[in-house]
């Protein structure tokens, strides 16, 4: 038996691409389906932006569909559907989905269609802009410090690429653990790591930062890598027998007996849900600077990928 708020349409807007690589566009797409027993439909407030959509567009990453399509995948929008088998999600409520592989069509469009076990409720208090901001950038962050790096209160992690979105997050998070928090960040974004829970901020432009991180630290029990090609930088601030785990796919072979860990991003509602109720308490925080229109989609991720000084950018309908 399917629950929903309003009947079926015959079509609705999204912003993606016709061809993998191919420019992003506005598209026309049929409206969704009817959920299947264990899915929700939702009805997009606002839509993450980030580095991982330009790996949909291009088809470096997989997502389970093919063109023409909608990007994005991670949301917070407003249930309108509720198929069977489907528990604690009711139509009418706010949640925020990263949701993969992908039903359909991405949520870059007025509504898509996500896995019930894969949606979190948003608590009061967060907002659907940051809720949906926050998704992937959280996600990454604890099944990183908490599932690669086993994070312990009183050890020193070193946080490399701390000035981004999900650096920002890596570090709160780690902070959040009880951790001594080294980050590595330029000049102009020193002030806000260290306001999130740093206690040293490194400038990773001096190429003898691994040299100076050890120097403070006697090698850090554990660090976490956000920069493309950055993994065998932050390894060498490592201690013999401590961990790395990178977020960029780039594992280096370290050796001193360091575990290294490839950490991608897997959705989880239940963990999310957690995730969330810490932005709600304040525990960790998220900025969004920019928001845009589903027709300057391609506006949006240019601006996301060329960063803005730590923020988010974000779709909306």
């Amino acid at each position: 038996m399917v629950t929903q708020l309003n009947g079926w349409g015959n079509e609705m807007k999204a912003a993606g691409v016709r061809q993998f690589g191919g420019a992003i566009e506005l598209l026309d797409l049929p409206a969704q389906r009817p959920p299947q027993a264990g899915e929700v439909v939702v009805a997009m407030r606002a839509a993450g932006v980030g580095n991982w959509d330009e790996l949909v567009r291009t088809g470096t990453w997989d997502t389970g569909i093919q063109p023409p399509m909608a990007l994005g995948v991670e949301a917070a929008g407003v249930v309108t559907a509720v198929g069977g088998d489907v528990s604690g999600l009711d139509v009418g409520a706010l949640v925020a989905a990263h949701s993969v592989p992908v039903r359909d069509q991405g949520c870059w469009a007025e509504s898509f269609i996500a896995a019930a076990g894969q949606v979190a409720p948003v608590p009061p208090g967060v907002t659907a802009d940051k809720a949906a901001a926050a998704t992937i950038p959280a996600l990454t962050a604890d099944q990183a410090m908490v599932d690669a790096l086993h994070v312990q209160a009183g050890q020193t992690v070193l946080v490399h690429g701390a000035g981004g979105v999900t650096g920002g997050m890596l570090v709160q998070h780690a902070a959040s653990c009880g951790a001594r928090v080294i980050a590595t960040a330029g000049a102009g974004s020193a002030d806000r790591v260290r306001a999130m829970g740093a206690t040293t901020i490194v400038d990773y432009h001096q190429p003898d930062w691994p040299e100076r991180v050890r120097a403070l630290t006697g090698g850090v029990d554990a660090a976490v890598n956000a920069i493309p090609d950055g993994a065998a930088e932050a390894a060498a601030s490592v201690r013999d027998g401590g961990r790395l785990a990178t977020i960029t796919g780039d594992p280096p072979h370290p050796g001193r007996g360091i575990t290294v860990t490839t950490v991608t991003v897997i959705p989880n509602g239940p963990r999310l849900t957690h995730l969330l109720m810490l932005l709600a308490a304040g525990t960790f925080t998220i900025e969004v600077a920019a928001r845009y229109p589903l027709e300057e989609a391609a506006a949006a991720l240019e601006r996301a990928r060329h960063g803005m000084g730590g923020a988010a950018v974000v779709l909306t309908p």
